[in-house]
């Protein structure tokens, strides 16, 4: 997310995020200078001040609060200009490190990340649904590694850890081919809470499709990324997000964007939702049609071990639907961009993508504006990364619903 500062993006920022020069506001303050880092990469002070309109005595303080706590550090000083050489300021990797957890249909995995949001550290999990109490020993063991690899310093320095999960898991229970009631524990069982009972930090929790969404708004590339858009990410279902003001709108019950939902198509009373045309899912299940194990596409995102023909139906299929939904989407809100992501390699997800570029392009879509459609910036560690972004925000951004109204 990082970047070279540009006009458009600069204005852009000023528009959204001001300071206030007043007292007793330096907690509000601070979260806007780092949020502001985080957006455009090094900066010096005086672009600072310029951006925010804080005075320069105010972003001095400021930075000096910063730089003791070890979140900001100098970066080199950039001469050849007239007068003294400019030192930008930047994010301190090690200045504060998050905990994610994504919990997923056929796979758990936790990671470590930096205040950078790289990942430092991994442990995974492949399962044939998720328990609440298997979810709860994988992350207490799994926490229990990762920090191991920290030096005390760094231990203290753990702001949090983010969960990423399907909501409802109790209503799939049928399509991963289980008996009715074997996830039933999941209606009363509170994870969030089980976890952080052994935490030093706090523990935050997020629908798993959302979550991503957070990953691609908090760590994406946003150079020429609109502050409208759409986002699918696809796993064992798809879902997704909904992005207004650069900020991800989860509405009143934490599930907006359930794009997984969206109707594509009718066969008399039959309604065929997004759901059972690009999900991974399809994938796993033709596979086993096929008599091929489905742990060829759970192993791992990186390369899938499945024939291409399987692959390349899916795709047909999947980028189909993914138009209509769009379509459909774009009727409603005059979104900038859709962008799509997934657990998949590289090659799939940018095949899938023109897929649907040229299905959307020939659809009757009089009265709408098509929003243009790309790639998702994060990748099949959407998910993961976006749990632990939740800390991250809490502590350390603007608030969200405030950059909305600002």
């Amino acid at each position: 997310m990082n970047g070279p500062t540009n006009d458009a993006t600069s204005n852009k920022t000023v528009s959204r995020v001001r300071g206030s020069n007043q007292t007793g506001v330096r907690a509000h303050n601070e979260r806007l200078v780092l949020t502001l880092i985080r957006q455009q990469g090094p900066l010096a002070k005086a672009e600072i001040a310029r951006l925010t309109g804080l005075s320069a005595q105010t972003v001095s303080v400021i930075m000096r609060s910063l730089e003791a706590d070890g979140l900001l550090t100098k970066g080199e000083p950039i001469r050849g200009r007239v007068g003294q050489p400019s030192v930008p300021i930047e994010l301190r990797p090690t200045g504060a490190f998050f905990l994610g957890l994504k919990v997923g249909r056929r796979s758990l995995e936790l990671v470590l990340t930096d205040f950078l949001g790289t990942i430092r550290n991994r442990v995974h999990l492949t399962h044939r649904f998720p328990s609440p109490d298997g979810v709860v020993m994988f992350a207490r063991h799994g926490i229990s590694q990762l920090l191991a690899e920290l030096s005390e310093e760094e231990r203290g320095r753990v702001a949090g850890m983010g969960i990423a999960v399907p909501f409802r898991l109790w209503d799939w229970a049928k399509t991963l081919g289980l008996d009715d009631d074997a996830m039933d524990d999941w209606r009363t069982r509170d994870i969030r809470a089980e976890i952080e009972e052994r935490c030093d930090f706090p523990v935050f929790l997020q629908n798993d499709a959302s979550a991503a969404c957070s990953a691609e708004v908090v760590f994406g590339d946003s150079e020429g990324r609109p502050d409208d858009f759409l986002y699918f990410f696809i796993g064992f279902f798809i879902g997704g997000g909904l992005v207004l003001h650069n900020a991800v709108y989860t509405g009143k019950t934490g599930n907006a964007g359930a794009v997984g939902s969206v109707p594509i198509g009718f066969d008399g009373n039959k309604l065929t939702q997004l759901v059972d045309v690009a999900s991974l899912s399809c994938v796993e299940e033709a596979m086993m049609r096929n008599g091929l194990s489905a742990d060829a596409i759970w192993s791992s995102p990186k390369s899938w071990d499945a024939p291409a023909e399987i692959i390349d139906h899916w795709i047909d299929e999947a980028s189909q639907g993914l138009a209509y939904a769009i379509a459909s989407a774009a009727s409603l809100i005059d979104f900038g961009c859709v962008m799509i992501d997934g657990w998949m390699p590289e090659t799939v997800r940018d095949a899938l993508v023109q897929s649907t570029r040229t299905k959307a392009a020939v659809l009757n879509t009089a009265g709408i504006e098509l929003p243009d459609i790309r790639e998702g910036t994060i990748g099949s560690d959407a998910r993961a990364l976006g749990a632990a972004s939740l800390p991250l925000s809490e502590k350390f951004l603007v608030d969200r619903n405030a950059l909305m109204k600002g």
